[in-house]
């Protein structure tokens, strides 16, 4: 059986920051084809943006039925920056363990969901040599950043090459302080935009001779702000806009300024899509300003997989295992779940978020080693 422990310190040692790979692909390839899997390269690069490196691995069972499930995995190598270094404890790509934790960047989000899921393949092995059906995993190298060629295009090219699973498990970190609190059966979708409302630039002892674009700004903000999308669902929370920031970029107290500029953020659920957000926008920004400009950008939709056998089963090995009942949540922020929904059943179940993109990221060795075993029953029970 693959090491976990040593599998998760070789991966966090690659300092993978987003969209660098650093070997850390080839780390979890080499267990794969030592255990028959077969490697699909998938490095995906244009739309102005930089090259990613992203693989499909598939091993087919010995048994041949036709009605046989193929099973999925998704994960990410790619890492945040580490920020600080001298802020850690330890250095933040040593995967040094200390009391029984692991420290390093990346040892939650997600290298050690990684190790996990591939120690557990070796374990399911083991005892099921003969198995019916078909294991994969897509690992994906720009999770953290734009998502433009990670993914977005894999998804694609399994459908096209007729690769795609019957249900996707992503080992994204879901539980917010213990193993088996949750499972994620859906995101939230996200768009970011900007507002810049126009005026003219002119002496404020003569107001009237000029146009102030700030108080029709403020305006917005405060339209934006107070304007209720929706209710929520069963699952999902309200939609939420935060504004994040005002610039107006003026040193002098006595001008009028030419332009402001706000910026925002809005995580929405499955009443909208990314079309229906921005044009209710538009209609609220056009109630307040006649001279703007809107632009806006979303990298995620929602998701939602409801409830289904694949669920069941999930949630039964996790309990057997934790002793917890685990909440089908929706909460938290994006990933590429989201892109793989389009095509079959997609959820997310891992280690805890509690250290994430936090200096002195990390994780408890006993939780590892207990994902290990609830990915492997669960191997075992979603290919019975």
């Amino acid at each position: 059986m693959i090491d976990v422990i040593d599998l998760t310190q070789k991966l966090v040692r690659c300092a993978s920051v987003t969209p660098a790979d650093d070997g850390a692909q080839e780390v979890l390839k080499k267990p794969l084809r030592d255990m028959g899997f077969e490697i699909f390269n998938l490095p995906f690069e244009g739309d102005g943006s930089y090259p990613v490196q992203n693989f499909f691995a598939r091993l087919d069972g010995r048994k041949n039925s036709p009605n046989a499930p193929h099973i999925g995995y998704c994960g990410h190598t790619d890492v945040v920056p580490a920020g600080d270094e001298s802020a850690w404890t330890h250095p933040p790509f040593d995967a040094v363990i200390d009391g029984g934790i692991m420290y390093g960047r990346g040892t939650s989000d997600m290298k050690g969901g990684n190790a996990a899921y591939v120690s557990a393949i070796s374990k399911f092995l083991k005892t099921n040599p003969n198995f019916d059906g078909s294991i994969s995993l897509l690992i994906i190298g720009d999770e953290e950043s734009d998502r433009i060629n990670g993914a977005v295009k894999a998804i694609e090219w399994l459908k096209e090459k007729e690769q795609l699973p019957d249900f996707f498990l992503v080992g994204e970190p879901s539980n917010s302080e213990k193993l088996g609190e949750a499972v994620k059966i859906g995101r939230r979708g996200t768009l970011s935009g900007k507002v810049i409302a126009h005026g003219q630039q002119g002496h404020s002892a003569y107001p009237d001779s000029f146009d102030n674009p700030i108080p029709k700004l403020a305006k917005i903000v405060a339209a934006m702000s107070d304007y209720n999308f929706d209710e929520g669902t069963e699952f999902f929370s309200k939609t939420n806009l935060e504004v994040t920031s005002i610039d107006v970029g003026n040193p002098a107290d006595n001008v009028i300024p030419a332009l402001a500029t706000l910026s925002f953020n809005i995580r929405f659920n499955t009443h909208w899509t990314a079309e229906d957000i921005d044009k209710k926008l538009e209609e609220i920004i056009s109630n307040h300003a006649d001279k703007y400009e809107y632009l806006s950008h979303s990298s995620t939709p929602p998701f939602m997989t409801e409830p289904n056998i694949w669920t069941d089963k999930i949630v039964s090995v996790i309990q057997r295992h934790t002793n917890l009942v685990p909440e089908l949540s929706t909460a938290g922020g994006t990933s590429d779940a989201p892109f793989l929904a389009k095509y079959c059943p997609a959820l997310e179940f891992g280690l805890t978020n509690k250290t994430i993109h936090q200096v002195d990221e990390n994780l408890k060795i006993s939780d590892l080693e207990k994902l290990v075993d609830i990915y492997a029953d669960i191997i075992e029970k979603l290919l019975s």
